[in-house]
């Protein structure tokens, strides 16, 4: 079954417009919630007025005084409350303040309408830089999140001695996860002697979201209930996010006794929920003679809006990334979010990585032109090679081949000769120049550190009484094949037919906790998990007599109808177990960052309009190693999307924010590539299967984030000439002004 393109386990029904997503699901007697918003950046909450001409006792009405638990969403930080109440701080625009439900949506958006809130007005802290300089204290002591060093060697005394000292300067703009369907919660809280809170939603973690609500209203594991729906996207966009939202619905529902419908439109959801934090690294690196990497210093900053939520673990994986593919004995990373008041940023596919690989792979490109070096043969000379230590001291020990994945990337897009061929056309008259880029990236698979150890993943299958496997997973169907894929690793363990794999419904009253559907380790760890139940579901089948081997698929069946039948419940169960060989220290950020990573090279050819200054990205090719591809339809499918949304952050996504807010929080004003802005993207994948994988594999869904944005950048310096072009998106007026600083001196 690796290998195979299974068929989606859920196509036929979302084909067919069967799928149930959260606003399909009926509850007689739902209201509609909406949430009244801040729309100053910073401020004491003094007053809420009700405006005149709406029937308010028509209304539920909640306010922080109503909140029956803890008034802070669970988080790696519990500093985010879901509701501000009198007297206390309002620290960004669209920040929670009142929830309204009524059995008509339209009068509960009339009714938010009316809502005023009377507010004094603080300074505000908009930008890292006013956050890093203490204008105004706004969060702890030190406006800091979190903040992380890493060291290897000592670069003091490098600089001196180095043939070649390059600094560079590297931003990178917020991006929206602009999902197809836009965050949506459904809650039913059952108030007695007992009370049982029910959601069901669009969402990626629902041990994230039950672990919120029984904070929230104080309740015992066994009294909350959380069912992921049909997911018409994420990107991340749908991990820490949805704890609020649920929050909100089942606040309404506790006090209205009835079920709550909380659906925002696009504009709401543009505008209040996270992003891609906005990014700033500066970099030093010193080289010898030889253009051999000598010493690397980075200071990489993140813009982390004003609760901690995931900034602490998205600066982790964006400092471990920052050193990118390159071996180098002497390294000082020094890595912090900042607070600002500004919507708090969150998880978005890449996860931080995005943020620091654009800065090396671009700052590469920087150093080959100082140094007097071809961009290609200064990453040759430094590239990562088996027996090798990272940053973190992470010593490489797989048999990883980046020049072979480089040359690959180059011969498919037939780099030599389109170059040589650019260099002459781009001389002669005319608007359009071309160029072509690369960018070699790793993505590290899994949490960070010890977050695996933490969660501790918990995964199973189990017997079902028509002979069927189904398996028992928290991880969630968001589009990108997880449903098919768990399906085919059970039934190759199993050494069955993928139809008599099925997968439960993702429900926290039937499937165990197996961690949050992030960090491009569903395939990896908890198709590992499955593997080994599945092995173990077979051995117990045999152990007690029900099943003898080699059997075929009929004895199967009939040895689980059998086992179900004299059990009456038939489940085996797997656990998360670190490698003997991993190890990390959280506190000096020393060890195995990962378990292993998955690499690539990326190569993108480029046409610039000089009437216009357009972009047009006019070939690309993605060549990955992601260990043993379990489905190559699904898993190309994955790099495409990826490498789409990478060409979208480059050249056209920007998130335009005024006093705290996004102003331009609507699909006609946020630009996302559409099919036809995008080039056929050509995808190849070098197996080289990893031996804690199930199959081989490895992790898939965010690698291709990482690499396009850089490649694009590089492609544009070598169509225009040597330009600054050190921040994305590379909009027409950012090329434009980078022009203007050339012509201009």
């Amino acid at each position: 079954m690796i290998g195979a393109n299974s068929v989606r386990k859920e196509g036929r029904a979302k084909v067919l417009g069967t799928a149930i997503y959260t606003d399909d699901k009926f509850m007689p007697g739902a209201l509609h919630g909406v949430t009244v918003r801040s729309s100053v950046p910073r401020g004491i909450l003094r007053e809420i007025v009700f405006g005149e001409g709406i029937a308010w006792d028509e209304f539920t009405i909640v306010t922080a005084a109503d909140i029956p638990g803890t008034n802070r969403v669970a988080s790696v930080v519990d500093d985010q409350p879901f509701l501000v109440g009198l007297g206390e701080e309002i620290t960004h625009p669209e920040q929670p303040i009142l929830l309204l439900a009524h059995s008509d949506r339209a009068e509960a958006e009339r009714a938010r309408a009316a809502v005023r809130l009377v507010v004094d007005e603080l300074p505000a802290i908009l930008d890292i830089q006013a956050s890093l300089d203490l204008e105004q204290v706004i969060y702890s002591t030190d406006n800091l999140l979190k903040e992380i060093r890493i060291e290897k060697g000592d670069p003091a005394p490098i600089w001196a001695q180095a043939a070649h000292v390059v600094v560079g300067e590297y931003r990178t703009g917020a991006q929206e996860q602009m999902y197809l369907e836009p965050n949506a919660m459904l809650a039913l809280v059952e108030r007695g002697a007992e009370t049982r809170v029910s959601v069901w939603g669009s969402l990626q973690c629902p041990y994230y979201v039950h672990g919120a609500l029984k904070q929230l209203f104080g309740l015992p594991e066994g009294r909350v209930r959380v069912v992921a729906m049909e997911m018409g996207g994420a990107f991340g966009g749908k991990e820490d996010y949805p704890s609020v939202n649920a929050g909100h619905a089942a606040l309404l529902s506790w006090k209205s006794g009835l079920p709550v419908r909380l659906i925002y439109d696009r504009e709401e959801d543009l505008a209040c929920t996270t992003k891609r934090h906005p990014s700033r690294t500066r970099l030093r690196t010193a080289f010898d003679a030889e253009g051999h990497l000598l010493a690397l210093e980075a200071d990489f900053v993140l813009d982390g809006g004003a609760y901690a939520t995931l900034s602490p673990v998205v600066l982790s994986r964006g400092a471990v990334h920052v050193g990118g593919v390159y071996r180098c004995p002497n390294v000082r990373i020094h890595a912090r979010a900042v607070a600002t008041n500004t919507p708090p940023p969150g998880a978005f596919r890449g996860f931080g990585a995005p943020q620091s690989l654009f800065a090396i792979e671009r700052h590469m490109d920087l150093c080959a032109r100082r140094l007097g070096l071809d961009a290609v043969e200064l990453r040759r000379r430094n590239f990562l090679h088996m027996g090798d230590t990272m940053a973190t001291g992470q010593v490489i020990r797989e048999d990883l081949d980046l020049p072979g994945l480089m040359d690959r990337a180059l011969a498919e897009i037939h780099y030599a000769d389109r170059r040589a061929a650019h260099a002459i056309t781009n001389t002669e008259s005319g608007p359009i120049k071309r160029g072509l880029g690369l960018a070699v990236f790793m993505h590290g698979c899994g949490f960070t550190g010890n977050g695996e150890s933490h969660v501790a993943s918990v995964a199973g299958v189990e017997g079902l009484s028509d002979g069927t496997v189904s398996v028992l997973a928290a991880s969630t169907e968001m589009g990108q094949g997880k449903n098919t894929v768990f399906a085919q690793i059970v039934a190759e363990a199993l050494g069955l037919p993928y139809e008599l794999v099925d997968v439960a419904c993702v429900d926290t009253d039937h499937v165990p906790n197996s961690g949050p559907t992030v960090a491009s380790r569903s395939t990896m760890m908890v198709g590992r998990i499955l593997e080994d139940a599945a092995i173990g579901f077979k051995q117990s089948l045999v152990q007690q007599g029900f099943l003898q081997e080699p059997y075929t698929a009929e004895a199967f069946q009939a040895a689980v109808k059998k086992a179900v039948a004299h059990l009456g419940r038939l489940r085996c169960y797997g656990q998360y177990h670190r490698p003997p060989n991993i190890s990390w220290d959280d506190k000096t950020y020393r060890g195995d960052a990962y378990p292993t990573y998955s690499w690539g090279a990326y190569a993108a050819e480029v046409a610039v309009d000089l009437d216009t200054y357009e972009v047009r990205v006019e070939d690309f090719v993605a060549v990955q190693e992601v260990g043993r591809v379990v489905n190559p339809t699904l898993a190309a499918g994955q790099i495409e999307g990826g490498v789409a949304q990478g060409i979208g952050w480059g050249l056209w996504e920007e998130v335009t924010m005024k006093q705290g807010r996004m102003v331009n929080n609507q699909m006609t004003n946020y630009i996302i590539p559409t099919s036809a802005d995008l080039p056929r993207i050509r995808v190849v994948f070098l197996e080289n299967a990893h031996h804690a994988g199930p199959g081989g594999a490895k992790g898939i869904g965010e690698l291709p984030m990482d690499g396009p944005a850089p490649a694009l950048a590089n492609a544009l310096e070598n169509a225009l000439g040597p330009l600054r072009l050190d921040e994305v998106p590379m909009t027409p007026d950012r090329l434009l002004s980078r022009c203007e600083e050339v012509a201009h001196g």
